[in-house]
């Protein structure tokens, strides 16, 4: 496992990161080839669940997921998001946390906040548990979703707090929708790797939603770039489909028993 993180932590500053989320085996197994690191996130609950903040995912859910994640990688690093309301103080964090890596196998778990949640991170690190920072937009507590460092005190707030989450010990630290010039000054001060969504080519590297990417959730937010409209591709297959089955032409003998 020390060599996973070990090979993450040698790309600053020198080769690109590449992060996906995935919920399935299915998916799992596609970008695994590809992903320097496959992250199970929250996000699962708008893109698959459809409900309107990831505040409703629970912890079983992210569990089952993750454990279908499991089987479709064989070299990413794997990282779990904690969801909400699983960390709220240290014994609760640690708990769920230990909960999360002995069911899922994951290699580590990733939570949202800097300072306010210092003593859960120094927790769980000297538990031996990896940890992944988020900063910038944080999906489970944000009540706007604005780029965040245009402002002097939260640009300051912002570069502290991801020098707080190195000290502690994190492998890395996720920057959502974070000023490009911020995302810049944070990459060059700090001396774990960076994640960027929304925050600039300056990060170590990118993380988007899988979905959101091939087009299968068709989502309109700035900081996503479709690549592939699969959903028209689904409807293509799916047209062929329905049509050789009205003019019986599937299934034919060499699809029946």
């Amino acid at each position: 496992m020390k060599n996973k993180f070990s090979k993450i932590s040698k790309k600053k500053n020198k080769s690109k990161i590449i992060c996906l989320t995935a919920y399935s085996k299915n998916i799992a197994q596609i970008i695994d080839k590809h992903c320097d690191i496959v992250l199970v996130g929250d996000s699962l609950g708008s893109v698959l669940y459809n409900y309107k903040s990831t505040r409703s995912v629970t912890l079983d859910m992210m569990i089952e997921h993750s454990k279908s994640v499991r089987m479709g990688i064989k070299k990413s690093l794997m990282v779990v998001d904690m969801p909400h309301n699983t960390y709220r103080n240290t014994s609760e964090a640690l708990r769920n946390a230990k909960a999360i890596i002995l069911k899922t196998k994951c290699d580590a778990v990733k939570l949202e906040g800097g300072k306010k949640i210092y003593h859960i991170i120094k927790k769980l690190i000297k538990n031996k548990i990896p940890v992944m920072g988020h900063l910038g937009v944080l999906p489970q507590s944000a009540k706007n979703f604005k780029a965040k460092g245009k402002k002097i005190v939260e640009r300051n707030n912002l570069l502290k707090d991801a020098k707080i989450l190195e000290e502690l010990g994190v492998f890395s630290i996720v920057l959502e929708c974070v000023e490009s010039s911020l995302a810049k000054e944070i990459t060059k001060t700090i001396n774990i790797p960076t994640i960027g969504i929304g925050a600039s080519v300056h990060c170590d590297g990118q993380v988007l939603v899988t979905d959101d990417l091939i087009g299968l959730n068709l989502i309109k937010v700035r900081f996503v770039k479709r690549f592939i409209n699969i959903t028209k591709q689904i409807n293509t297959a799916i047209i062929k489909y329905k049509y050789e089955v009205k003019n019986k032409k599937f299934p034919k003998k060499i699809n029946s028993y």
